[in-house]
């Protein structure tokens, strides 16, 4: 059994990228170079995140987690609204047409 949630988000969430290119590198001082020596990745791992073509692994959630000091769920949620809100874009209509089971 699950409680469903009727609230549907009308606009796109921050993605993960924006978040730590408009908060977090201001906010420290870091720029991408720094970030990514600070990550042990590479500039273009940080640099595609930051202009959002690049996902947040849950990999990528724990360094940027241990580096600011958060949680990896911190990091991991913020993508998982990003990706389920587009996903709703892409199939959304296909999906309401499922007609629900009801449990005997």
């Amino acid at each position: 059994m699950s409680i469903l949630n009727s609230i549907s988000m009308k606009r796109k969430p921050t993605h993960p990228g924006e978040m730590l290119r408009e908060d977090f590198l201001p906010d420290y001082g870091l720029s991408v170079s720094g970030l990514a020596a600070d990550l042990g990745v590479s500039r273009q791992s940080v640099n595609e995140l930051l202009r959002e073509r690049r996902a947040v692994s849950p990999e990528m959630a724990l360094r940027l987690a241990r580096l600011f000091g958060n949680s990896p769920e911190f990091w991991i949620n913020a993508q998982r609204s990003v990706d389920l809100w587009e996903a709703v874009q892409a199939i959304g209509n296909d999906v309401a047409r499922i007609k629900p089971l009801i449990a005997a």
